[in-house]
């Protein structure tokens, strides 16, 4: 053990647990304040207007306030964060909707992941299963590479992989790059429903999730994720069939 993480380790417990406990305790009251009722898309089809007003009123304001909200939400685990992805896209639009999105995003991932990066990490990772384990074996042989792909690709739940890469001990830069880069097409294309959401609301048309869908500003990003979703399987397909020729080269 380094001298820093020996010193930690002789902290009390419950000190070495705070962290956890505070974002613990934040997502209970969270639900306790029944405050995820103002996360769907019934609210946002409800308060469209004022929203929009608001955020149309005072942008710099609103946008500032919707990164420090959507880093909290992400920073205390909430698992339906990912609707303020829409609502981004719906008050600000693609631009600033997006960079705003991917940076409140990776903000508040990296609280919880510091959070969970404590002294508490050796004794979390060896009890840890489930999709801790899964993962464990993919940031063993490429931190930054695995962390993109899940991101980019999101096999294991957003809050999950912050816990995760915590308590496996992936370093802050490979994280914070992985996370940032990562979730830009799955960012784009949230935003981009909620982009169609605000011109559907402004023409006076009532807005389904199904009837989003399938607009054509939102049908081409998706189409897009998909390719992108594709990518890993092709390449390892290719890599395995370059790895048969060589092996067969040298029979």
């Amino acid at each position: 053990m380094t001298a820093k993480a020996d010193e930690a380790a002789r902290r009390p417990l419950l000190m070495r647990a705070a962290p956890l406990i505070a974002v613990a305790l934040a997502l209970g009251l969270f639900f306790a304040f029944d405050l995820d009722r103002h996360f769907t898309l019934d609210a946002l089809r409800a308060n469209h207007a004022a929203l929009k007003d608001w955020a149309g009123a005072s942008p710099v304001l609103a946008l500032g306030v919707f990164i420090l909200i959507y880093a909290g939400a992400v920073a205390i685990s909430f698992p339906g964060a990912s609707i303020l992805t829409v609502f981004g896209g719906f008050l600000f639009g693609l631009l600033p909707g997006v960079p705003a999105i991917v940076f409140a995003a990776t903000l508040g991932a990296t609280i919880i992941f510091l959070a969970s990066k404590t002294a508490l990490g050796d004794l979390l990772k060896k009890n840890a299963g489930g999709f801790v384990g899964k993962m464990e074996k993919g940031f063993r042989e490429d931190e930054l590479n695995y962390m993109f792909i899940l991101r980019l690709i999101p096999v294991f739940p957003f809050w999950a992989i912050n816990i995760a890469a915590g308590i496996l001990g992936v370093s802050t830069r490979n994280f914070l790059i992985g996370t940032f880069f990562g979730i830009i097409p799955g960012s784009f294309v949230y935003a981009s429903i909620g982009n169609a959401a605000s011109a559907a609301l402004a023409a006076g048309q009532d807005v389904t999730l199904q009837g989003i869908l399938f607009k054509p500003e939102t049908l081409a990003p998706i189409a897009g994720l998909a390719l992108l979703a594709l990518l890993p399987v092709v390449i390892k397909r290719f890599s395995r069939r370059a790895a048969d020729t060589e092996r067969a080269a040298h029979e």
